[in-house]
């Protein structure tokens, strides 16, 4: 049985802040650096906006079901740096570090509440 989509989204948006988090941390590591410009990686939207969202048969007699079709995200794409020519800002470096404490934190939310939902319908209650 295959991996719940929300799982794979949730994975891949967990691999995706990981990568902006680090980014952010070089950016305030380098900011005295001279000449340093600050970097930063492909929105998680766009990254995904090109993916077509589809449910993945789990069995070949399902309705439209063809070898290898399954929700796939791209990470390639999520891992794009875009360098914005300005110098760095400590204050949108922090401002973007708080941003990603956020969306860590609702990720982890809501995939422990799906979780939780897996479970109850296992147990039948």
């Amino acid at each position: 049985m295959d991996a719940v989509n929300l799982f794979k989204l949730a994975s891949t948006q967990a691999k995706w802040l990981s990568l902006r988090q680090t980014t952010v941390a070089n950016n305030i590591a380098n900011a005295n650096s001279p000449n340093y410009r600050s970097v930063d990686v492909e929105p998680f939207e766009a990254a995904v906006s090109n993916e077509s969202v589809r449910l993945a048969a789990t069995n070949g007699s399902h309705f439209g079901a063809k070898d290898g079709d399954v929700f796939q995200v791209v990470e390639e794409q999520a891992s794009k740096l875009t360098t914005s020519g300005k110098p760095v800002s400590m204050e949108d470096e922090l401002v973007k570090s708080s941003e990603i404490r956020h969306a860590f934190e609702l990720n982890t939310a809501i995939v422990s509440a799906f979780h939780q939902m897996v479970l109850m319908t296992a147990k039948g209650s």
